[in-house]
């Protein structure tokens, strides 16, 4: 059984622990859920989908960061 996922995250290979979600991702990387946007396989993944969205290996994930400014 594989304990581990390879993906490609915003163009880089990565790891992560086989069975990670979507929000566990973003947990992972430390950022904040309500200021990130999620595309997964070049769809944008629903907010609402990603504490059930397993990322599968090989799958190529874009995690966008939005910021304020003034």
């Amino acid at each position: 059984m594989t304990t581990e996922t390879r993906i490609t995250l915003n163009g880089e290979g990565r790891t992560f622990p086989a069975g990670t979600t979507l929000h566990s991702l973003v947990e992972a990387l430390h950022l904040e859920p309500e200021r990130v946007a999620i595309e997964l396989d070049r769809v944008i993944a629903r907010r609402e989908t990603w504490k059930t969205t397993v990322v599968a290996p090989g799958a190529e994930i874009e995690i966008v960061m939005f910021v304020g400014g003034g």
